[in-house]
């Protein structure tokens, strides 16, 4: 990891989780032991109405919190319907040191890596069921309520675990939107860094 990313991870690490948020969280670490003490593939789809910010960077941060932890997970997002990867999603995982190469213009294709050799994860806004997220033997974690209570059955999925964020889409066009874009950012790294490191 560069430096940004480094740092920024040393404070995010030191971020306090109440026992409210770590009981929501324990599904999820359930989830995952199970799979490795089944020795089968951790799978997680991570996702929110349009896929363009919460699922992007809890998935972006799972992923990179199961590379630090060495572990083999595959993170997705996804969903209900299709519009963009907000582009202050991607300014926020900028500023905290994640490198970003973008490809296209409309819904276009962000690579994102935490280190400069690590497998870029592929960003953009899809559906749930896209063809690039698994179909079988994966957790589905709806991190918003809407696309929680607006797609009551996922197909293929083992397990539907509710892991919900506050939107930051509340602050666009406003002095705040840069903090609370970065404040939730750091704080499904810091939950995502938990579950990896108790599984």
């Amino acid at each position: 990891m560069n430096n940004t990313l480094n740092e920024n991870l040393e404070s995010i690490l030191s971020l306090e989780i109440s026992e409210e948020r770590k009981a929501i969280l324990q599904p999820l670490i359930e989830f995952i032991k199970s799979k490795r003490e089944k020795e089968q593939a951790i799978r997680l789809n991570f996702i929110c109405t349009h896929n363009s910010r919460r699922s992007q960077f809890s998935q972006i941060w799972a992923q990179t919190a199961a590379d630090y932890f060495q572990l083999a997970a595959q993170c997705y997002s996804g969903g209900v319907e299709v519009t963009a990867c907000n582009e202050r999603t991607v300014a926020s995982l900028e500023r905290m040191g994640f490198i970003v190469s973008k490809h296209g213009h409309s819904n276009p294709i962000y690579f994102v890596l935490h280190t400069e050799d690590s497998r870029p994860i592929n960003v953009f806004s899809k559906l749930y069921d896209d063809v690039i997220n698994p179909h079988t033997g994966f957790a589905t974690v709806m991190t918003c309520s809407h696309a929680d209570e607006n797609c009551p059955f996922i197909p293929g999925a083992e397990a539907r675990i509710p892991v919900r964020y506050e939107d930051p889409k509340a602050f666009d066009d406003t002095d705040q939107e840069a903090a609370m874009y970065d404040e939730r950012s750091r704080q499904i790294a810091s939950e995502m860094f938990y579950v990896f490191s108790r599984v």
